[in-house]
């Protein structure tokens, strides 16, 4: 056996280790980074060291303060952990080392993107001609898919985009709900449309938008071009905007509907979840990751768009060493995302798919969700214990009466260690997020994160 191969074996050992070890280990790690920082920064050295003493260094450095995010019982930032096959195939994309530019640097990658963009529409009930792309996740995706929407809305009023930019312009306008989710706002900072285009529409009780409000917002405008963005869900409380009612009425004024649907989009791989995102394949742009609820290792998320040209338009671009290359039955996935420099995605998607099923992947959303129940109902029952939101799919929010207590009870949990959960501010209140989306978690692991947690209310009390 190689020297590389002996390394690799025992990489492969060391990280099958760890991932038995996370599931019963502290999900919070005991050092807070500055440890490993510490043992690892210093001047670059003068020489360099065998491969396995690297290895060996860096794992000493980096496993002390490692967040146990692929274990069952880290419910923060809707982190679904990895399933196996998808944490193989990305040992073996890192092996391949391919460029996913187009189908000439790698034939493989290109047309593995093809089976997945297929697939992933398949699984999530949208147009079967809609365009994709791979990207690194909503953020990207986000960029992507409003990209396409402002190259559409502006050419209908006249404007090329692609080749006048925005200067002299008509205004966009972005009608969007107050609740949306940060990337967007970002999105339009980084696209030239700007914060200031945004016409925000209030959400109901539950945080979905307003349909009333959102038809008041486009009547108010109906020549500006017009940016609809809707939610499938709110990320404090996993609400799913009216998306049927958002599409037709957009589409009366000839607005473009944009849905963010970063991990709640899933829900329509569910029959029992589905009706949430009905009127789904009515929009035009639609985003989702990969390393949410489908539990595929970071990064991947998925941009769909049902107008290919304006998808391609915004995206594509050409130079004289590429002319010629790529061409062919196999599209070039640069064309409909934001870098050339591609990690080839495709592969571990494709392993997460293939390893679930389509019954595999219903199984996952609905298991996910009868435990966040599971947790609303047990934390519900405790005094003092307030459950803020409705409870509609994986997200639960909870108060411990004050905003302090609730941030104290929130610091004690990550500190104790046997689950991980976040804060966030809703409705001007503080509240402990639970976000429950990977594969291995259990019944088991909810009701040892409820007794952890009631141990804790009675020692802080």
């Amino acid at each position: 056996m190689s020297e590389f191969s002996e390394l690799m074996r025992r990489t492969a050992e060391r990280v099958a280790a760890y991932r038995q070890y996370a599931i019963d280990a502290p999900v919070a790690p005991p050092d807070d980074g500055a440890g490993p920082r510490l043992s690892l920064e210093g001047p670059l050295p003068v020489e360099g060291l065998a491969a396995d003493a690297v290895i060996e260094e860096l794992a000493r450095g980096v496993e002390p303060a490692l967040v146990t995010t692929v274990g069952p019982r880290y419910f923060g930032f809707v982190v679904g952990g990895a399933l196996d096959a998808p944490t193989c195939a990305d040992l073996l994309t890192t092996g391949w080392d391919q460029v996913a530019l187009n189908a000439t640097t790698s034939p493989a990658a290109a047309a593995f993107e093809e089976v997945v963009g297929v697939w992933l529409k398949e699984v999530l009930a949208l147009p079967a001609e809609a365009s994709f792309g791979l990207v690194t996740g909503a953020q990207g995706g986000n960029t992507v898919g409003l990209a396409a929407a402002r190259n559409r809305v502006l050419e209908r009023a006249g404007w090329d985009v692609e080749n006048r930019g925005l200067i002299g312009a008509p205004r966009i306008r972005v009608v969007a709900g107050e609740e949306r989710h940060a990337t967007i706002d970002r999105s339009l900072r980084l696209l030239g449309i700007g914060a200031d285009a945004l016409d925000p529409v209030r959400p109901d009780s539950n945080g979905a938008i307003d349909p009333e409000s959102l038809a008041l917002a486009l009547e108010a405008d109906s020549r500006s071009p017009t940016i609809v963005c809707v939610q499938a869900g709110n990320v404090n409380t996993g609400a799913c905007d009216d998306l049927r009612t958002a599409c037709e009425l957009a589409r009366r004024h000839g607005a473009w509907v944009h849905v963010d649907g970063a991990f709640d989009l899933w829900a329509a791989a569910s029959a029992s979840n589905r009706d949430l995102v009905s009127g789904i394949e009515l929009a035009d742009s639609w985003v989702v990751d990969g390393h949410k609820w489908l539990n595929v290792p970071y990064d991947a998320g998925y941009v769909f768009c049902a107008d290919p040209e304006a998808h391609a338009a915004s995206m594509s671009y050409s130079a004289a060493y590429l002319v010629g290359q790529g061409e062919g039955p196999i599209r070039a996935p640069s064309d409909y995302v934001l870098e050339s420099s591609r990690r080839a995605r495709g592969f571990c998607t494709w392993a997460a798919l293939r390893e679930l099923g389509r019954r595999g992947i219903a199984e996952l959303i609905d298991r996910c969700c009868a435990l966040a129940r599971r947790f609303s109902e047990q934390l519900g029952s405790i005094e003092g214990v307030e459950i803020g939101n409705e409870v509609v799919l994986n997200q639960v929010l909870v108060s411990f009466g004050s905003d302090q207590r609730t941030d104290r009870i929130i610091d004690a949990v990550q500190r104790e260690g046997t689950c991980w959960m976040g804060g966030t501010s809703w409705r001007g209140r503080r509240f402990m997020r639970i976000s429950v989306s990977n594969r291995l978690t259990t019944e088991a692991d909810v009701d040892r994160s409820v007794e952890a947690i009631r141990q804790l209310l009675e020692e802080i009390d």
